[in-house]
């Protein structure tokens, strides 16, 4: 590890170890110390917040220091040494923070004394934290996995620093660029009273605070019922001051003047405005209370300047009810606010669907993020799935090393910031998201070979390991460390609880024998690396082939296959298929067991047959296309430009990206592919293996060419007989899916200006038409912009690149380069092709597989097959029963000696499959019985930061007479280690063995 990874480890050892219990809480904090106002004034609820971005025009670092103040002053170790000084200066002040990111960091650095001065603060409710994630995540390109991730990183350091009174009661996403009813769902498991965000469309706004529908019941989930539902507010101005009440040092708004002897005194009118201001505001609003956010990004670097102002503007504009005014304002918290509208006694109208995508203008959509920076989008899903894996090795393990891959942990949950992952930041702050994630896989492999130390060995557990290394270039078919080695090691770790049949490919510059876990020769072919592989910008490599073989995997363990090279071809007759059989230009054939493939001799796409069930398919077309970026000076929306957060064609057709195409279809055992070259910079490779019910698109896109003064936005079509009748589907945060239709919004009436661009949702994992016969899914391995734009079709945006800025504030075009020129991207898309009523039981795994994939961890033992069988082990598996296929290991955690975290989910959704669907139960015990039994098992919310039998939300009325009361008894600790899991729920537990 790097000493930056060293000292951050250090970092959260002392706070994990050295900085002691918070202090007792007096019962202060929580709803019962809010002021409730008075119930014949308009209240208005004073709450000041800064908006601390982790990451966007500066990188995390120059944020927090106040670096490179000349792309923006901000500095945010600043605000916080000077809000709690105003804040211990007067009672009535208050204050709230969402960062943990920042606030974790600042902590570090306080001494003993001034924590217990936060601590009193907090245990007062003058200080709170509100969401408490390690970040404001997004909530479009987001998995819902390392949302929950950031949040219980976030929740677990204000549990232990502040006990209960730290803990967040309800979020907080006032930037992020649209809202996902699956975060909202999340939210309400992880014990939240509610949600309050700031952006949504301007037609919905509009209508919205006409009808007084300002605030409602989310409905966040079909399949959880009542347990799901978050009251949810919208904020009347984003999240920033009324206009003129603004006062802080960036901004540019008049003080208030309270001597009545100044030339300038102004306190009448300032009086006078806010008043305004309220009675306008209270308008859109169904009560006599209203939030005013006072604060901004980055505010507050001079608590005192705000908080002064704020104090007379309270003392003057109160001064006036003896006046007859209605207007009441004080210092409140958003947590009072919403505990003031759970007391007035109303009922309040439901939601079910989401807010994507959002305009800002119309003409200016919120959703070219949903692909911006795919390269980073992919790289943020790959560190996900080693910080899973490297968290099961762990605990399976009982090493003992969690405070290790905190790095990983910690750039994780900066990742899900929403100018991080959602590609809208600066291309230097996407460059150090990126070497954060770098340096987290580096602590993460330390881990991983201690680990391995002791899972690998058969008997002696001092024998020397061999080190194991990560090919992070393999997506380029790339392991220089491999290269022209006499012998190496594969151990592939499943991630899943369930067995997997999983297609190895390694890139090699010559012939192997592969012996498998049992010793036995490998089947694998020899294949050609492509052309277009080879010449992507930044490879290395000299390697010119693959190997490609079926590996079977152990459910949540490993298998380790031995690579051991071979000089002459008849050795090699046996193992690799020889021969290449290829056509090139010619109509072709790729067909297996399940599933006839049909290409025309110009590579087009024609028919694909499900052999099993007995149907085709039929396509018009499938390949790239690109939309011309609109080239706006955004002066006015309609010259509203395309940019790294909107998405809007020049003309509403797209192109396609080559006139003609050259195909080469290569049939070997193991797979059978069709290489389609468009042109110079866009290709795909359709692969179809043995024994697979799906086909796997793998492409190549970039650098896209810009030369002719055109931004373009690239997509692949998939057109097809389906009859889709305008509707598709597209899920939400990796998990539960979502109906749509094009031109239609189902809770408001939508105006179409944007015809593409108003269609575009995300697509974090899949997408699918179809109609009472077919249905064709679409599982992509990032986040991508998708629609169905005409019936049959399903389009998904793979890569951009703009020439200009759209004007949202990050002040460049995306045009990512590398090596010297336009990026050049690689990606995957599965394709299966059943009837509905079968569909879940096939894109559901197939998803949770490419999303939790195997782990490759190459060594190079140095030692004979012989020795290496004979001193360790091949394969090894920690269950030692089968569990339910429609269950899930969402999350294995060591906590502490002894003492884990563990999450299970049953990912199908209600009546999605007549098998899968039921419910489900697992036996907690099967995952330890490698560690011990389970003396002690207490379940936890969502975010693993309180007992469930703890968690009492706020009960709220609907308007159509159904009541957010749970029924539900949650005891303490369960007396059986079974547990039961009905579709889409998830369940965390802290367990403990002896």
């Amino acid at each position: 590890m790097s000493i930056a990874v060293h000292t951050v480890i250090a970092c959260f050892t002392i706070i994990s170890i050295c900085c002691g219990a918070p202090l007792k809480p007096s019962n202060t904090c929580g709803y019962d110390v809010c002021n409730l106002g008075k119930p014949d004034k308009l209240n208005v609820h004073i709450v000041p917040h800064t908006h601390d971005d982790v990451g966007w025009l500066k990188t995390v670092d120059q944020y927090y220091y106040g670096a490179r103040n000349d792309i923006q002053h901000a500095a945010v170790q600043y605000i916080l040494d000077s809000v709690i000084p105003s804040l211990v200066e007067n009672s009535d002040r208050r204050f709230i923070y969402v960062e943990i990111a920042f606030f974790w960091r600042w902590w570090l650095q306080q001494t003993e004394e001034m924590r217990n001065t936060v601590r009193q603060l907090v245990n007062e409710g003058r200080l709170e934290f509100i969401s408490g994630g390690w970040s404001m995540n997004d909530e479009g390109v987001t998995h819902y996995n390392s949302i929950i991730d950031q949040h219980s990183l976030g929740a677990e350091f204000l549990r232990d620093q502040f006990g209960q009174c730290g803990r967040p009661k309800l979020g907080w996403q006032i930037d992020p660029f649209g809202h996902s009813k699956q975060v909202a769902s999340l939210f309400a498991h992880m014990g939240f009273d509610g949600l309050f965000f700031g952006r949504v469309d301007v037609q919905d706004y509009t209508e919205r605070f006409k009808a007084k529908t300002m605030e409602m019941i989310w409905k966040g989930s079909a399949n959880l019922g009542e347990d799901s539902w978050l009251f949810s507010g919208i904020l009347p101005r984003v999240y920033e001051a009324p206009p003129s009440f603004c006062f802080d040092v960036h901004c540019q708004n008049e003080p208030i003047k309270d001597d009545p002897q100044l030339h300038d005194y102004n306190v009448p009118e300032r009086v006078q405005a806010f008043i305004d201001a309220a009675h306008s505001q209270a308008t859109g609003y169904a009560t006599n209370h209203i939030i005013n956010t006072m604060g901004s990004d980055f505010q507050y670097e001079n608590a005192d300047e705000w908080y002064k102002n704020l104090d007379k503007l309270i003392k003057y504009v109160n001064a006036q009810q003896g006046n007859g005014s209605d207007v009441n304002i004080f210092y409140s918290t958003p947590s009072c606010y919403l505990y003031a509208l759970n007391k007035a006694n109303r009922t309040w109208t439901t939601k079910s669907d989401d807010f994507f995508p959002i305009s800002f203008n119309h003409h200016g959509l919120w959703n070219g993020y949903f692909t911006s920076r795919p390269a980073l989008k992919r790289y943020e899903r790959y560190s996900n799935n080693i910080l899973q894996v490297t968290k099961q090795l762990n605990a399976l393990s009982n090493v003992t090393l969690r405070h290790a891959f905190f790095p990983l942990s910690e750039a994780m949950g900066i990742a899900q910031h929403h100018d991080a992952v959602s590609g809208t930041e600066k291309q230097h702050v996407a460059d150090d998201y990126a070497q954060r994630l770098a340096q987290g896989i580096d602590s993460a492999t330390y881990v991983i070979n201690e680990a391995y130390r002791k899972l690998l060995p058969k008997y002696n557990h001092s024998l020397t390991i061999p080190a194991q290394f990560l090919c992070q270039f393999s997506n380029i078919s790339e392991c220089l460390p491999i290269e022209r080695q006499a012998s190496f090691t594969l151990t592939l770790w499943n991630p899943t609880i369930h067995p997997v049949q999983h297609i190895v490919r390694v890139p090699v510059t010559q012939k192997y024998l592969i012996r498998s876990p049992t010793g036995s020769t490998v089947a694998a072919d020899f294949m050609s690396i492509s052309d277009q592989v080879k010449k992507i910008p930044g490879r290395t490599s000299s390697a010119q082939y693959e190997l490609v073989f079926q590996a079977p995997l152990p459910a949540l363990g490993f298998s380790t296959y031995y690579f051991e090279s071979k000089s002459s071809l008849a050795d090699n007759k046996r193992t690799e298929k020889s021969k290449l059989d290829q056509a090139h230009n010619e109509a072709c054939v790729l067909q297996n067991q399940y599933l006839r493939v049909e290409f025309d001799q110009q590579g087009n796409l024609k028919n694909i047959t499900n052999q099993e069930r007995n149907f085709t398919v039929q396509f018009s077309s499938q390949g790239f296309y690109w939309y011309t970026s609109f080239p706006g000076n955004n002066s006015r929306p309609e010259f509203q430009a395309s940019g790294a957060y909107a998405f809007r064609p020049l003309t509403p057709n797209p192109l396609p990206v080559s006139s003609s195409r050259n195909i080469t279809c290569t049939y070997m055992d193991q797979v059978q592919t069709a290489l389609i070259v468009y042109n110079q910079w866009c290709s795909q490779e359709v692969r179809l293996y043995d024994q697979a019910n799906t086909v796997e698109i793998e492409w190549i896109v970039g650098p896209i060419p810009i030369e002719d003064g055109l931004g373009k936005e690239i997509i692949i079509r998939y057109d097809t007989d389906i009859r889709s009748n305008q509707y598709f589907y597209t899920d939400a945060n990796g998990r539960e899916v979502l109906e749509r239709k094009r031109d239609y919004r189902p809770s408001w009436n939508y105006t179409v200006y944007e015809s593409v661009g108003g269609n575009y949702y995300p697509v974090a994992s899949r997408i699918w038409i179809k109609d009472n016969q077919t249905q064709m899914t679409v599982l992509t391995d990032r986040s991508e912009g998708g629609s169905s734009m005409h019936d049959g079709s399903i389009e998904l945006m793979v890569h951009r690149r703009t020439l200009h800025d759209d004007s949202q504030g990050v002040g460049e075009p995306m045009n990512e380069t590398a090596y010297g020129t336009g990026l050049v991207v690689r990606g995957r898309h599965v394709l299966i092709l059943e009837t509905p009523q079968l569909s879940a039981s096939h894109h559901r795994p197939t998803a949770q597989q490419l999303f939790m994939s195997p782990l490759y961890t190459y060594a190079l033992p140095g030692i004979s097959y012989t020795d290496y069988s004979n001193n360790y082990r091949q394969t090894w598996s920690s269950l030692n029963e089968s569990l339910p296929y429609n269950v899930h290991l969402l999350t294995f955690d060591q906590l502490a000696a002894n003492v884990f975290l563990i999450r299970v989910e049953h990912y199908f959704e209600l009546n999605e499959d007549a098998t899968y669907s039921k419910s489900a139960q697992i036996d907690l015990d099967s995952l330890f019985n490698t560690l011990g039994k389970i003396k002690d098992l207490v379940e936890l919310t969502l975010a693993g930061n309180m007992p469930l039998s703890e968690m009492k939300r706020l009960v709220w009325q609907t308007n159509d007479h159904q009541s957010s009361n749970l029924k539900l008894t949650k005891s303490n600790t369960l007396k059986s280690t079974i547990v039961s899991l009905n579709p889409m729920e998830i369940k965390t537990f802290q367990i403990t063995i002896e």
